[in-house]
């Protein structure tokens, strides 16, 4: 499966929020990594099982080391809130994420699910890091490259 015509959406995409997408690249092919005010947004177009994919996710917190409990409910009560996204858990953070198959995605859906996990991201990681990790700074609020 060649996704070449999916790096260039992505690419068309990243441009018209006026970042230049060479500086996103990532290490590998269909990898791009961006700022959206405090939040890190990751972009992966690749094949799993011959099947083509498109990610986009975001890091929203660590898991705390005193009130989890709390914590976890929260995330879960945030999930429900979301639009197109959801709030994941992998090893030790949590995450804002969406996942999909490329077939038939527009560049409209690309735009749509990184404004949304970049706006999701930029808002819960600081808000989480201000209830549970207070000591940590708030910067900015627009897309940059990473």
């Amino acid at each position: 499966m060649d996704l070449t015509v999916y790096y260039k959406m992505v690419e068309n995409c990243i441009s018209s929020l006026g970042v230049d997408p060479a500086v996103c690249r990532g290490d590998q092919p269909g990898q791009w990594n961006m700022k959206k005010g405090s939040a890190n947004v990751w972009i992966d177009v690749f094949i799993i099982n011959e099947n083509g994919y498109f990610q986009c996710m975001a890091p929203v917190s660590a898991i705390p080391q005193v009130q989890k409990a709390e914590f976890y409910e929260e995330i879960l009560e945030t999930n429900h809130k979301l639009y197109g996204v959801g709030m994941t858990k992998f090893k030790d953070w949590i995450y804002v994420k969406t996942i999909r198959e490329v077939e038939d995605l527009s560049e409209d859906e690309i735009m749509a699910q990184m404004n949304r996990i970049g706006v999701y991201a930029d808002d819960y990681d600081d808000y989480f890091k201000n209830k549970y990790f207070p000591s940590f700074d708030k910067p900015g609020s627009d897309f940059s490259a990473k």
